[in-house]
């Protein structure tokens, strides 16, 4: 397997929280700058994402690529490429550990991307490294400025009306 390239970051928020927002498929063009679109194509039998359809740019990657989500437990869940137009790999993961009594998060990102053209080893590392930045600065972001659950944000809307 090819080399990984992995960073973490702490989120002021409980795993669950951080995970909400992790699963949130549907509102990733929102908050990642890489994903432009995402589809969730099927579901496993708990309701969590099993496929997902995203449409990624990433400077040097620019992709349509179908992943396959694992989830274990309510604190990890890894991909697999699945289909791809430019891609040979891209395999990931998001690990949760809970800090302060659960008051905080260390989300740890891994990544692992082959493309299908000729491209430098280093290249494919700082395009992984900009992929695995971006994201974690974006979840944090995300996640800290209470967006994480546009469910609840709907409905808050909706009482306002009655």
């Amino acid at each position: 397997m090819a080399e990984h390239t992995s960073s973490s970051i702490t989120i002021e928020a409980a795993p669950a929280e951080v995970m909400g927002v992790i699963a949130d498929f549907d509102r990733y063009p929102e908050w990642t700058g890489e994903v432009k679109e995402a589809e969730v194509l099927d579901k496993d039998d708990q309701g969590r994402a099993s496929q997902v359809r995203l449409l990624l740019d990433a400077g040097a990657i620019k992709d349509d690529h179908t992943l396959a989500y694992t989830w274990t437990g309510g604190n990890e869940v890894s991909w697999s490429l699945v289909k791809s137009q430019m891609l040979r790999a891209l395999d990931g993961s998001y690990r949760l550990a809970p800090l302060n009594d659960g008051a905080s998060t260390e989300v740890t990102y891994q990544l692992t991307v082959d493309v299908k053209i000729p491209m430098l080893g280093m290249i494919k590392r700082k395009a992984e490294k900009v992929i695995i930045d971006r994201a974690l600065a974006g979840l944090k972001k995300r996640v800290e400025s209470g967006h994480d659950d546009g469910a609840a944000d709907e409905a808050a809307d909706e009482a306002k009306k009655l």
